[in-house]
């Protein structure tokens, strides 16, 4: 299979084995049957990042195979959205035949929407100048008359040129609900919109009953946090990224959200906070104390979550995991299971045609 080319015919078959093995390393934990939520099978990804070549006179994308670090020319990716695909030949096109674009450029990043919009960063072995950036401009202009809702931004050592903005406005539909997330380039955003609905909507209905505050770790932009909002008094987030958490506090506004406080913290001082082993200015002005929070709700990066954060989520009645490696959700639930049970489990196929698998699971205190 190449780049160009995608499996579709087997992706049954994939999801299938994606099952078998999730049931086979929750089956310890005596889980529930799992929920399982289809991708599309193309178009799927709303980020990708390439490679460029320089071939002579001729430049393209490529990306290099994982087994034979071979490179591979990739004119079309069909795992990415419809308007990178777009994109794709047109920025390509522009910058071929000129110089101040394509000397030193060695990669392109993608980010899109579903809405169709897009932002795009050049990234160069070389200083970006003032010439480089009317360059930039007149092929911005060029690809937005075309009728594209794009933003470019050129990167180098040490340097950042952004012709306009820095980031894309998604909007996705939430049971019911629109909800618009801000979404920066270079920052974590969800990779597959569709899946990330699904997430949500799941995440959602499982609460739906919750009563009581929720405590979030590991929050990102808000994702999850605004949609749960719905379903609790007050939601206290937690985030350590300085641009994830500026995202959180423009969503929160923008949908007009009144109970939910990002804190910029990392998982791991939260826990010390609550635990009264130290104090944080950055927490003057929050009384941990009013919040009763009877849901916590986690999602990791892939080493899970730290042995003194586990012993910290078992304090709490309900726990929402959402998991990019149930390999360590499985470590974390040799402890969990202790003194919670699975009541609820899920995959989400973020990535078709992968051997990654996200999944979810909700905890319920013995």
């Amino acid at each position: 299979m190449t780049p160009e080319q995608l499996p579709t015919e087997q992706y049954n078959a994939q999801l299938d084995e994606k099952i078998a093995r999730l049931e086979t390393l929750m089956k310890p934990f005596s889980a529930p049957e799992v929920e399982v939520f289809r991708s599309p099978v193309s178009h799927y990804r709303m980020r990708a990042e390439f490679r460029i070549w320089h071939d002579g006179d001729d430049l393209y994308h490529i990306i290099f195979d994982p087994q034979t670090h071979q490179r591979i020319r990739v004119d079309s990716f069909p795992a990415a959205s419809q308007i990178i695909n777009q994109l794709m030949p047109k920025l390509i096109n522009g910058m071929r035949d000129n110089p101040l674009l394509r000397h030193k450029l060695f990669q392109i990043d993608y980010l899109s929407t579903l809405s169709n919009q897009a932002v795009v960063s050049l990234l160069y072995h070389r200083p970006l100048t003032e010439e480089w950036r009317q360059a930039a401009v007149i092929l911005r202009d060029a690809l937005r008359a075309e009728g594209f809702d794009l933003h470019l931004i050129g990167r180098a050592a040490r340097s950042k040129i952004c012709l306009d903005r820095d980031f894309v406005d998604e909007c996705l539909p939430i049971a019911g609900q629109d909800i618009t997330w801000r979404q920066v380039e270079n920052s974590f955003t969800q990779p597959n919109a569709a899946i990330n609905i699904k997430m949500l909507e799941w995440a959602l209905e499982v609460t739906k009953n919750a009563s009581g505050d929720l405590l979030e770790l590991y929050c990102g932009n808000g994702n999850f946090s605004l949609a749960l909002a719905r379903n609790f008094r007050r939601v206290l987030a937690t985030e350590i990224a300085k641009p994830s958490v500026a995202s959180a506090q423009y969503n929160i506004a923008v949908n007009n959200i009144k109970n939910v406080q990002i804190i910029r913290m990392a998982a791991e001082e939260f826990t010390q906070a609550m635990n009264g082993e130290r104090t944080f200015k950055r927490l003057e002005g929050i009384d941990l104390s009013t919040y009763e929070c009877e849901t916590i709700f986690v999602d990791p990066p892939r080493s899970g979550l730290d042995a003194e954060t586990v012993k910290m989520v078992q304090a709490y009645p309900r726990i929402l995991y959402i998991s990019c490696n149930p390999q360590t959700l499985g470590e974390n639930l040799a402890t969990l299971s202790a003194t919670h049970e699975i009541t609820r489990l899920a995959l989400f196929d973020q990535f078709p045609y992968t051997h990654h698998m996200e999944c979810g699971v909700l905890l319920s205190r013995r």
